[in-house]
């Protein structure tokens, strides 16, 4: 059963699966870190200096000054700023995958087309295997 397991984890789709999933994690976090502290302050200056992250929906009818008031107390947020963050994380995280993505394939060698099957009888228009020198439908010869 070890031998199994071990013949499954050193499998080359495997490891390359782990390596992709932690350095996406890590990826994560920087882009997260780009959002909140190198985009998002920008656009909050020039709106007015605005923090997104703080905007959030009351939905217990008391006010409070702050999110983080609110979360201290318990009360039920919609939090929309912070979504907007996220939003803004995943746009990025797509946009660098689709350079990345794009980059490789060009890179990479296109796959050739396999070779046709089948050909098609020039009589009776039938589907004929490539290799065949008559047609099983009409019994024409076919020219290779």
């Amino acid at each position: 059963m070890w031998k199994d397991l071990k013949a499954f984890i050193l499998r080359g789709s495997v490891l390359d699966l782990a390596i992709g999933i932690i350095v996406g994690a890590a990826f994560g976090k920087i882009v997260t870190s780009l959002v909140n502290d190198i985009i998002m302050p920008p656009i909050g200056l020039l709106l007015g200096k605005v923090d997104f992250s703080g905007f959030f929906v009351n939905l217990s009818g008391k006010a409070y000054d702050s999110l983080a008031a609110a979360k201290q107390a318990g009360a039920a947020t919609i939090n929309y700023g912070m979504f907007v963050n996220t939003v803004l994380d995943f746009l990025i995280v797509a946009v660098v995958i689709f350079f990345l993505i794009r980059g490789i394939n060009k890179i990479l060698p296109k796959p050739k087309a396999a070779p046709p099957a089948s050909k098609d009888c020039p009589y009776c228009l039938s589907s004929v295997p490539v290799k065949a020198t008559r047609c099983p439908h009409c019994t024409s010869q076919i020219q290779a």
